[in-house]
């Protein structure tokens, strides 16, 4: 075989290994608002990301402070707010829904469940679909929406039907082997419950996605490698079964009032070489301020 043909394939091998070394930034619970100097506090770990470079970003959900609870003009401003300071990061951002998006959900709103924007319509008009996936360098990465309702107007963890034949129709796209990371703000497992309680202590329906076991069962035979987690302020890694479930703390800490239980405000650096991957959590330094923005 020519030489120069042998190193144009050693080339295209190279070419191939680089083309699955990236890095992405994973926040969470961001809850973006203008008490707190949330706000400011927000602009933090944007400003980090930026000089880490990595390729993309992906939000855990819990963007803003507060959609359930509120009238529409206040949450249209969060949603604006939230919006204009995610414009700062200087690569592509993928949004993950959390309860917190959800418009008028709680009957203290005094939203009619009418309203245009009721529900998810809101999240849809100003950040985008509830459910998708895309793919980056040989991984696919679906960000699902976890967010059910009840009879009562509250929130449970649940995938609904309606995903659920979209993720198996999207995996169908794929082959068996592609390395696939999912996204979902309410967890799939955690023992954060369990840690906090009491080891036999159940976990309530709005901590934890009910219908889980279900989902992960789609992904049978698949390579599911990472499911990013959030919802919970709490930072845990568990292994099972070849895949790492990552709960991924939160950038506001506690709410925007300090640490919470010792866990910094801070966001996950995952960084991905081949088929592995290896996390660390970034404290971006953010300090409680009393001044109002």
């Amino acid at each position: 075989m020519p030489l120069v043909f042998i190193a144009l394939i050693l080339s295209y091998m190279g070419c191939e290994r680089r083309a699955v070394e990236f890095s992405f930034a994973y926040l969470t619970d961001i809850h973006v608002q203008p008490e707190l100097n949330a706000t400011k506090g927000y602009k933090k770990p944007i400003d980090v990301v930026n000089e880490l470079n990595p390729e993309f970003v992906i939000t855990g959900g819990d963007l803003i402070m507060d959609a359930l609870g509120v009238p529409y003009e206040r949450a249209d401003m969060l949603y604006s707010l939230y919006n204009q300071t995610t414009r700062a990061f200087k690569m592509p951002v993928y949004n993950t829904i959390g309860n917190h998006e959800i418009f008028g959900l709680y009957v203290m709103s005094g939203v009619d469940t009418n309203h245009p924007k009721y529900y998810k319509k809101l999240y849809e008009d100003r950040v985008g679909k509830r459910y998708y996936s895309f793919d980056y360098k040989g991984w696919h990465f679906m960000l699902l929406d976890s967010i059910g309702q009840t009879v009562d107007r509250k929130y449970v963890g649940w995938i609904d039907a309606e995903q659920m034949e979209w993720i198996a129709s999207d995996l169908q796209s794929i082959s068996p082997d592609v390395p696939i990371v999912l996204s979902t703000h309410i967890p799939f497992i955690s023992v954060a419950r369990q840690l906090s309680s009491g080891s036999t202590e159940a976990n309530p329906n709005g901590l934890v996605v009910i219908n889980s076991k279900d989902v992960l069962g789609l992904f049978q035979d698949r390579n599911l490698k990472l499911v990013l987690q959030g919802h919970l302020h709490f930072l845990e890694e568990i292994n099972v079964r070849g895949i790492t479930f990552l709960t991924g703390g939160a950038v506001s800490g506690n709410w925007w009032e300090g640490p919470r239980q010792g866990m910094e405000e801070g966001f996950v650096l995952v960084t991905v070489k081949g088929q592995n991957f290896h996390w660390e959590y970034v404290d971006f330094g953010w300090e409680v301020q009393k001044t109002e923005n």
